[in-house]
């Protein structure tokens, strides 16, 4: 009984998100019908599905770049932000001396930025320069998670490992990253998102037709008043969102359910 009852609530947590988004597109479609709205002004779902259709192969190319700017300045982030944390647990000076610098990237808009970014890389790197602009963006939230997070771990067990003789490294990966893996997983899930809209400035400010992302498809369209093709850009770019944000999900369950308090299922 218990597993059907959990089998009934999985379902409807699927069903009913899916059941409002059939409700809210069949709205928009009768309201746009009935009111007349030009298709440059709102295209009712059917016009921004015919136009995705037959737009499918150029819009689909312009995905392949934007996530593959976005998976790079992400996996960037991870690697950068994780080892730089643990420099920083294992040097209180050094965390002084680099941290300030870590707050300035993060807190210097990006659009200020990318244009000398531009400049530096040159206009024939431009895919560089939106990876560049996209790591700035991922970059802190899991370093500071992660920085947390080893500092979080319980100081009677620090206390005890020092007591048996555990060296820095024991300490570090036996004790310190196990207890910061829920931080760093939260971090991941904030950074994976952010990558996406780094790169997605990143690619507005750098316009003039030197992008091929979903974001100059989106300029393009707008410039056109193709609105049908506009949206149909935005889907695919919320789509690619939603995955990446479910896909760092089911990592995070994956690794914390089987001990974790906030992954762990309960029966009943």
């Amino acid at each position: 009984m218990k597993r059907d009852d959990t089998f009934s609530a999985r379902l409807m947590r699927i069903a009913v998100p899916i059941a409002a988004g059939i409700l809210f597109l069949l709205v928009w479609e009768t309201f746009v019908t009935l009111r007349e709205i030009p298709r440059f002004v709102l295209p009712a779902p059917s016009a921004i599905f015919d136009s995705l259709v037959q737009n499918f192969g150029s819009l689909m190319g312009s995905l392949w770049v934007t996530l593959r700017v976005t998976i790079a300045a992400f996996l960037l982030a991870v690697v950068g932000g994780v080892g730089l944390a643990i420099l920083f647990s294992q040097s209180r000076h050094v965390e002084m001396a680099l941290f300030p610098y870590a707050i300035v990237l993060q807190v210097t808009p990006v659009v200020s930025i990318a244009p000398l970014i531009l400049i530096w890389v040159g206009y024939d790197n431009v895919e560089f320069a939106l990876l560049i602009l996209a790591w700035i963006v991922a970059f802190f939230p899991i370093l500071s998670n992660t920085t947390l997070g080893l500092r979080s771990a319980d100081h009677n067990l620090r206390d005890l490992f020092r007591l048996y003789g555990a060296s820095r490294w024991q300490v570090l990966t036996e004790l310190q990253l196990p207890s910061a893996l829920p931080y760093i997983l939260a971090g991941l899930k904030i950074s994976g998102g952010l990558a996406l809209i780094g790169a997605v400035v990143a690619e507005f400010v750098a316009g003039s037709g030197s992008g091929n992302g979903l974001a100059w498809r989106i300029v393009e369209a707008g410039n056109r008043l193709d609105i049908p093709r506009m949206f149909a850009a935005l889907f695919l770019l919320s789509a690619l969102g939603i995955a990446i944000f479910f896909a760092l999900t089911l990592l995070e369950n994956r690794l914390l359910r089987r001990w974790h308090e906030s992954a762990v299922r309960r029966e009943g």
